[in-house]
């Protein structure tokens, strides 16, 4: 019987060739993770500080709308007043757009680099320990009063677990320890 080749190439690689299976819950893994949470709460902060940037432009407009009330319509100053509106009406909704594309942007940034250092500390977990294949697996309890959630429970891939087979608190720990670098060719998010 010959073994495929991934197989004898992990052999070959100076390790035993890797059998068992395992299990472990990403979501879990983001909620928990520090430096992700901590890279949230700064993008949170900028975001709340944008909005109130814009409320205070959308304010400043509100303001101008309400002027322009107190001008007969067709008179020079209505008209040069209601030009003013128009154009920061179309800049506060141009500009907002664009705030939110970017903080969008930069949050798939996030997300997409916490993923590859999650996926590097399984694979170096897995290895380490003889783990051939992970699957992910959602732990949070099913509310049965909850409709959405006992749906979601039911379409579950993974109907059964032996809690054992649980990786997600060791890759937790190796990730908040810092053991894990950044993906390769990945830069840290800094903004």
């Amino acid at each position: 019987m010959s073994l495929p080749i991934h197989t004898v190439q992990a052999q070959g690689a100076g390790r035993p060739p890797a059998t068992h299976q395992a299990v472990i819950d990403v979501g879990y893994i983001f909620k928990n993770h520090t430096r992700f949470k901590s890279m949230m709460d700064k993008m949170r902060d900028e975001v709340m500080a944008a909005e109130n940037g814009l409320k205070a432009e959308r304010d400043r407009i509100n303001g101008l709308v309400e002027q322009l009330k107190g001008f007969n319509p067709g008179t020079p100053e209505y008209k040069k007043l209601e030009a003013e509106v128009a154009k920061a009406q179309g800049e506060f909704n141009v500009n907002g757009q664009l705030q939110k594309k970017d903080f969008m942007d930069r949050e798939a940034a996030v997300y997409h680099e916490v993923f590859g250092e999650i996926q590097q500390a399984v694979t170096k977990f897995s290895q380490d320990h003889g783990i051939a294949v992970v699957h992910r697996f959602e732990g949070d309890a099913v509310d049965s009063g909850n409709r959405e959630q006992v749906l979601r429970g039911i379409t579950k891939p993974l109907v059964y677990y032996d809690k054992t087979i649980d990786i997600t608190p060791d890759v937790l720990r190796m990730l908040n320890a810092g053991s894990v670098a950044s993906a390769p060719g990945q830069q840290p998010v800094s903004r």
